[in-house]
């Protein structure tokens, strides 16, 4: 899964592809480095983030989907919180709703079902503008997998049946660095849910403390991270990096194919 964000303020590449002849243009790298989903993205989720209007996500999200769902052949990700951007970016061909709220927004729940779409629900406690005010947790990989089967049964109940859904741990979000490698290390406990995984990890602030790089020099940590995601069965990998995450997962794929 390539990361394409078109906001101002995205912790890594805010405000590089919020024209919609770049973002395509970058898609299309992506598509060709061997992305199968692009994740487009309109709110940015970093620590501290401001809100922004569903009329400008939506603004900002909606032209990008509909020229990259008429020119590439690719699966449409929207990361994304808002019932009206479900909606809409589903009508113009969004192949999956990716919330980093797990659909507790008002309406959210509803609008998903009505789509149709898959969706992946994520990890996360409180909001993005104070998500790292310290987090706790007793055992953090329990109450991750907890949370997500709680948010499992509201879709069940809303009508998203399980077989539509997809788990993200939500790596850096509300998690101190020691969260987030136990995290982690434990991952494979969250298989017991019984759906896919998707992990998102790609030059995240638990690599710039684990090895003191800044955003420009996290590539190798996020490779690694990649590595180990995929030897503990991630199904789904959202990566900046397309092209050096598509060799490690082929050369990881070539071993294991091996007799």
């Amino acid at each position: 899964m390539g990361i394409l964000n078109v906001t101002p303020d995205s912790f890594s590449d805010g405000g590089r592809f919020s024209q919609v002849d770049v973002a395509l243009r970058h898609a299309e790298a992506m598509v060709v480095a061997g992305a199968t989903l692009i994740d487009i993205g309109g709110e940015s989720t970093r620590p501290g983030a401001r809100a922004v209007s569903p009329l400008e996500e939506l603004e900002r999200v909606a032209p990008v989907v509909e020229r990259i769902n008429r020119e590439l052949d690719v699966i449409i990700s929207v990361d994304t919180s808002t019932p009206a951007v479900m909606r809409e970016t589903a009508r113009l061909g969004a192949g999956l709703i990716n919330d980093v709220r797990s659909l507790r927004r008002d309406g959210a729940l509803d609008a998903a079902a009505a789509t149709g779409l898959p969706v992946c629900l994520m990890h996360m406690l409180g909001e993005p503008g104070d998500m790292q005010d310290n987090p706790h947790y007793q055992n953090v990989t329990q109450e991750v997998a907890a949370f997500l089967l709680e948010r499992m049964a509201q879709c069940a109940a809303a009508g998203i049946g399980a077989e539509r859904i997809v788990l993200d741990p939500g790596f850096g979000f509300a998690k101190t660095l020691q969260h987030n490698l136990s995290l982690f290390k434990h991952m494979q406990e969250l298989h017991g849910l019984g759906r896919p995984l998707l992990v998102g990890v790609s030059r995240k602030s638990m690599i710039g403390q684990a090895l003191n790089r800044p955003v420009a020099e996290r590539l190798h940590g996020s490779l690694a991270l990649a590595a180990l995601a995929v030897t503990k069965g991630a199904k789904i990998i959202r990566v900046h990096d397309v092209a050096e995450t598509v060799d490690v997962v082929r050369m990881i794929a070539a071993v294991e194919s091996a007799e």
